[in-house]
């Protein structure tokens, strides 16, 4: 079971590594000058790379996951309502990707009207949502 945990541990860091990369390239893309094509199509290169890359870390990251809490029980039972938050906070992780998917989408259509600014909050989400699911596996607050 350790090995899973550690592997567990390994994939979703690397998952939130792409997470949090990504959307400072969309600010780097809102700050690029309209005249600029090579550097654009540069920065839409290294968005669609690494959203690949971060899609094939997702995938082992929850599959660990569901093997920890099905295969060995972790978060079954009474007082383990942390575990069913913890699940409400992946979900909420999930959408934030399918968010950036949309996003690069966005970008390779040219339909962006968002300022770096904006892309700069937005990258903050990600780091919020790994506080909470990082606190509510290790405290177990309730």
């Amino acid at each position: 079971m350790l090995w899973i945990k550690a592997l567990h541990i390994v994939f979703v860091a690397s998952w939130f590594a792409g997470l949090f990369y990504l959307p400072r390239i969309f600010v780097n893309l809102a700050m690029v000058p309209t005249d600029s094509k090579a550097e654009r199509e540069r920065l839409l290169l290294m968005a669609r790379k690494l959203m690949r890359f971060t899609h094939l870390l997702a995938i082992p990251a929850l599959g660990l996951g569901l093997w920890l809490w099905a295969g060995y029980k972790i978060g079954f039972g009474p007082g383990n309502g942390w575990m069913h938050a913890k699940w409400l906070f992946v979900l909420l992780v999930l959408g934030y990707h399918h968010l950036c998917m949309r996003h690069l989408r966005q970008w390779e259509r040219g339909n962006n009207h968002r300022s770096h600014v904006w892309y700069r909050w937005f990258n903050e989400v990600p780091v919020i949502l790994l506080l909470i699911v990082v606190i509510l596996v290790v405290v177990k607050p309730f």
